[in-house]
């Protein structure tokens, strides 16, 4: 095999493997990062963005196709094109019976959206390859007025950097762990909107007023917003129902514990319970409770045994040995019982930086994902932070809970949402 050969194809990496079997119009496994500029996009320009960023990112220029096996990448010719955006957000990407890219790149007014399949990259990564989009595109639109054409991010990796598998890279002969199981979790309830359309709801508030409030609780700004989700949905919940733990999905980025780089999926899945009806339930009780989970769980050698088992699964021979037909239906299985022990994900993407020569072009950042639940994503840029909450469910009585409970405590709050009952 030629050299050249070798290089057409490469493994979906250890988180990605899931994600293809379980895609479907309900669910599409597609997050969206969005960037919001003070002016309006000029698509043409965007398009020649778009192709200089694909040359930092080979990778996204792949597709997907069915092995023996394994699901696996292969390279493209296919160029991306930029397009104005016309269906609701994170909508389908990835179809098994057509050859297509694993991203999108979309404009509506001033925003830049970025769609992308789990597959390909985890928030993190992503992350990376707007940043690199907004940089390429700010400078052509606006070189001339900032003056300093070597502005770069602070993403400075090596091409083998950015492809790196972090799962096989980090991955050691050690002890391997499987999370500790909470059983069924409280499951939520009510119509779901028609078809496969997502409901967003945004909220815009001033990271500074937040952490003023988090920090009177003794508390990060992350386990706050944790512990808020979780009253808020306890206010809900009947009696009956609180027999049920509440369990949050929390994914975490796994590359400051290894010092990674890597531009695909390199996360771990943190499950956080929580039982009401014990007379605790105060927001001060689940603030305590978070904080005590987290400082036991949020630890290098928990993550590290975690890789471990999940690349020696990967690399047991009686699993490499099952052809994809079988290894598909067995894959389901295991999504839909995990699924039944988690009742929200809430996932903090953390501070997007930008070159500051670059901010005064910039309003936002905002993220959200799909999701069959109700999910929580958020974001900060400046002291802007964005939290936006996704469902597929015409209620919205969890999400007014949250925000009112900002409210409360005197933080201004930005409302927005793709849906018009929404009040």
């Amino acid at each position: 095999m030629s050299r050249n050969k070798e290089l057409a194809w490469k493994q979906l990496d250890n988180a990605a493997k899931i994600f293809p079997t379980n895609s479907n119009k309900y669910d599409t496994k597609v997050f969206r990062f969005s960037c919001r500029l003070k002016e309006e996009i000029q698509p043409a320009v965007l398009q020649i963005a778009l192709d200089k960023t694909m040359h930092a990112f080979p990778l996204y220029n792949s597709i997907i196709r069915k092995g023996l096996f394994w699901y696996y990448f292969e390279s493209s010719t296919i160029k991306p094109k930029v397009k104005e955006e016309k269906h609701s957000p994170c909508g389908p990407i990835y179809d098994v019976n057509v050859k297509g890219l694993l991203f999108e790149v979309t404009y509506f007014k001033k925003r830049i959206n970025l769609e992308i399949h789990h597959a390909l990259t985890d928030g993190v990564g992503a992350l990376q390859f707007l940043r690199t989009l907004v940089l390429n595109y700010l400078l052509m639109v606006h070189g001339e007025e900032i003056k300093n054409p070597s502005l770069s991010i602070d993403y400075d990796a090596s091409l083998a950097e950015r492809e790196a598998d972090g799962f096989i890279k980090y991955s050691s002969n050690g002890k391997g762990e499987k999370a500790p199981s909470n059983g069924k979790a409280y499951k939520f309830k009510g119509e779901r909107i028609d078809e496969d359309f997502l409901q967003v709801i945004n909220g815009q508030v001033s990271v500074k007023e937040v952490l003023k409030v988090a920090h009177q609780y003794q508390t990060t700004l992350t386990i706050y917003l944790t512990a808020l989700l979780i009253q808020s949905i306890g206010m809900q919940m009947n009696e009956r129902e609180k027999k049920r733990p509440v369990v949050v999905s929390v994914p975490v980025n796994l590359r400051p514990y290894f010092q990674s780089a890597s531009a695909r999926n390199f996360f771990s899945v943190v499950l956080v319970p929580y039982c009401f009806g014990n007379g605790k339930d105060s927001l001060e009780d689940i603030i305590s409770h978070l904080k005590a989970f987290f400082a036991k769980e949020l630890k290098t050698e928990k993550f590290q045994a975690r890789i471990n088992r999940l690349v020696s699964l990967e690399k047991n021979y009686v699993t490499r040995a099952v052809p994809l037909f079988l290894k598909g239906p067995t894959l389901k299985l295991a999504h839909y019982f995990n699924s039944k022990e988690v009742t929200t994900s809430f996932s903090n993407i953390g501070r997007v930086t930008m070159p500051e020569e670059l901010n005064a072009y910039i309003d936002g950042f905002d993220v959200c994902v799909s999701t069959r639940k109700i999910q929580v994503c958020l974001c900060s840029f400046g002291d802007q932070l964005s939290i936006s909450f996704t469902s597929p469910y015409r209620g919205t009585e969890v999400q007014k809970h949250f925000f009112r409970a900002l409210t409360s405590q005197g933080i201004d709050v930005v409302l927005s949402t793709n849906l018009i009952e929404v009040e």
